[in-house]
């Protein structure tokens, strides 16, 4: 038997998070004619970056918690879908014609019900789910280019999302800067961010859905 699922997921559209050159040094010339400089890059994963933050994990979790009375509706009522569906499966060749079609319609008209509440409960959590990343991108792109200019970054790509959806074919670990980023962010606003659950990645922090 189909179940119903229930799933508020984090969205981090591609308009939020493009590819981004941060690396407008203040002195790009060589005081030395003809002495050639190695160019550094960095990787970052914006992505993860966002959600690593002690700002964005406070605010990710305390947007789940404000969620969690709409997810437990939900829940009850896809519940109870399936218990009407398992009621007609089991009872409806005992039932008649009308007392077979009024429980179908009963179901009918409580899975349009749950539609339509899922769905804005979707959008009302997105909606606000991008508030927060818009902020908390505000905060750590100054970061991301202060931190470039103190390395000497030319260049900073987002490789938030693995090739050909993102522009990183490959990178070497060695010029991820993420997780420095997030140490300097998290530096700068003086807190330490909380410690994620065993095989938790940052960038799955959302709401779990139904099985």
């Amino acid at each position: 038997m189909t179940h119903t699922s229930l799933r508020l997921r984090l969205i981090f559209p591609a308009t939020v998070l493009p590819v981004m050159a941060l690396a407008q040094l203040g002195n790009t010339g060589s005081p030395h004619v003809g002495v050639s400089v190695p160019a550094k890059i960095g990787v970052i994963s914006v992505q993860n970056a966002l959600t690593a933050t002690s700002d964005g994990q406070k605010a990710l979790q305390s947007l789940d918690k404000k969620f969690a009375p709409k997810k437990s509706e939900l829940k009850s009522l896809s519940d109870e879908i399936d218990a009407l569906k398992k009621q007609l499966e089991t009872q409806g060749p005992k039932l008649n014609d009308d007392a077979r079609a009024n429980l179908a319609r009963q179901i009918d008209s409580k899975q349009k019900s749950f539609s339509r509440a899922q769905e804005d409960a979707q959008s009302d959590y997105t909606e606000q789910q991008n508030d927060i990343v818009q902020k908390l991108l505000e905060k750590l792109l100054p970061v991301v280019d202060r931190y470039a200019k103190e390395n000497g970054l030319i260049l900073i790509i987002d490789g938030s999302k693995p090739w050909p959806e993102w522009p990183v074919l490959w990178a070497s670990p060695s010029v991820d800067i993420t997780k420095a980023v997030v140490d300097a962010y998290n530096a700068e606003s003086g807190e330490v961010p909380a410690p994620l659950e065993r095989g938790v990645r940052p960038e799955k922090t959302q709401p779990a859905p139904k099985e």
